[in-house]
């Protein structure tokens, strides 16, 4: 069989010098084309599909890249398809539904100065983009994107995560089959086939994952100016007080970390802030909850994914053996390298300056720091960089009103975990360090278009007052037109000012 041939600079400048070959040429600019695509992507009735993006071949491929070689389907692959059809299906019909509407000119207000005028923001693609996606949702986090840059109009290339390989197959195939190659393709590979599309020239970078990789693609963007959204993770906060439904909240606490590829998602829960007093009972709760879902041996646990990839392993291996951490632990610890399994791990009061609470952890550790009042909880996340979430379990409205107010973070929820991703009303995206930009919804079409702004002006009513030469009245006239104040107008046309 002979080798495949390798992706280098070449090769992706032909590709996007294609694509803008076809957007300059209109392709992805009409409406009916926006919504063929889009359609498409969604699978929505179309006898056409012998193959399912969205059916059997996603637990398939969920199963080698996140759980295990048995292809004996578990609940927790049914889990994540239910959440990948959902929130896929949701984004698409969403599209498909208010397409027309985003697309249209959204007017705005004229004043004095420009009358008789009128004006209106037109939204615009922006050309040819980049999406590169991350392994731990690979088709979530490829797709919803695709569908705002296609929605915008704009031409795409996507990038799958290789630490997915099996996704980023799928994507590959079913995209060169089913979507218009001069508008969308698919680019698979590692580091050389990424650095070889970063070193083009393109009109919006969209990045999921890492804030270490976030800033290699910044600075390639910057050598062309190139505007990013960068979808990053960081250390997500929960601050559990004593007020509070425990059992409801540990078992929400348990579903967005452990639930959540096993802690392997950028909101997951990274450490809780809980009071001295009140931690023993957390723990205790967590324990009873955790035996609940995945039993007294969570390894041998079907619900659990395991660790994507040997380097993940050994880098949360190396947090937990830090001899300042491993006597912290209070739950779990069990380490399996062959099968690419750790258990759900609970530390009590580890090491401020220790590498789980420098890193982002993104696996089955979960931290917990003991405070003397919940009030220090607010110091204690301020003092850190600024998440992409942030979690608050409480009854106290004015706990909860202050956690709003003092706590800048991507986005906030108070008594669940990460569910403000499944509403496309709120925009997704970190801040500081946790990324920039945001998506989902109408977000993410705004994300791939430029807001333009146009102004039409009459030829009626042309006014000497603005053209030379200049007297003192007219210097008045034009500074009350300016100012919009039809008072002052009249003052100066009155002579009175």
């Amino acid at each position: 069989m002979a080798a495949k041939k390798m992706f280098g600079a070449a090769d992706a400048s032909i590709l996007v010098t294609d694509l803008r070959r076809s957007f300059d040429g209109g392709v992805t600019r009409v409406t009916l084309k926006r919504i063929s695509q889009t359609s498409i992507i969604g699978l929505t009735d179309s006898p056409t599909w012998s193959v399912s993006l969205l059916s059997m071949n996603v637990d398939d491929v969920i199963c080698r890249d996140l759980y295990t070689t048995d292809p004996n389907t578990t609940s927790m692959q049914l889990f994540d398809k239910l959440i990948v059809v959902s929130l896929l299906r949701n984004s698409i019909k969403l599209a498909l539904k208010q397409l027309k509407n985003w697309m249209a000119p959204e007017k705005a207000k004229t004043s004095l100065t420009t009358f008789p005028a009128s004006a209106e923001i037109v939204s615009e693609p922006l050309g040819v983009v980049l999406v590169i996606s991350a392994w731990n949702y690979p088709f979530l986090l490829s797709i919803d994107p695709v569908i705002g840059a296609i929605s915008a109009g704009n031409a795409v290339v996507l990038k799958p995560s290789e630490l997915a390989p099996a996704s980023s197959a799928l994507l590959a195939k079913l995209m060169e089959q089913y979507l218009d190659s001069s508008a969308v393709r698919v680019v698979e590979g590692a580091v050389t086939e990424t650095t070889a599309l970063l070193e083009q020239k393109w009109d919006k970078i969209f990045y999921t994952g890492s804030s270490k990789i976030g800033r290699v693609i910044m600075a390639a963007a910057a050598k062309h100016l190139t505007p990013v959204v960068l979808e990053l993770g960081g250390k997500s906060p929960v601050v559990v007080d004593s007020d509070t439904d425990l059992k409801v909240t540990v078992r929400r606490i348990i579903a967005g970390k452990w639930g959540c590829n096993n802690g392997q998602a950028c909101v997951s829960p990274d450490y809780i802030l809980t009071t001295k007093e009140y931690a023993p009972k957390v723990i205790d709760a967590m324990k009873k909850e955790l035996e609940t879902f995945y039993g007294k041996n969570p390894m041998e646990s079907k619900d659990m994914s395991r660790i994507v990839n040997s380097t993940h392993f050994d880098r949360l291996s190396k947090m937990l053996d830090e001899k300042e951490v491993s006597d912290k632990i209070v739950y779990g610890g069990e380490k399996d390298r062959e099968n690419l399994k750790i258990a759900p791990t609970i530390l009590l009061d580890v090491p401020l300056d220790s590498l789980i609470m420098s890193e982002e952890i993104f696996g089955p550790l979960l931290p917990i720091l003991t405070l003397n009042n919940l009030e220090e909880s607010f110091d204690v996340i301020r003092s850190r960089p600024k998440p992409l979430a942030a979690y608050m379990f409480t009854h106290n409205k004015k706990l909860k009103e202050k956690f709003v107010a003092t706590v800048s973070a991507g986005g906030i929820v108070v008594n669940d975990i990460a569910v403000h991703l499944a509403l496309h009303t709120l925009p997704f995206g970190g801040v500081g360090e946790s990324g920039m930009g945001a998506y989902h919804g109408k977000f993410s079409f705004d994300a791939f278009s430029h807001k333009k702004a146009v102004l039409y002006r009459s030829l009626f009513g042309d006014s000497a007052v603005r053209y030379p030469p200049y007297s003192r009245g007219k210097l008045r006239l034009l500074k009350a037109l300016v100012d919009s104040n039809i008072f002052d107008i009249f003052k100066v046309l009155l002579g009175l000012s």
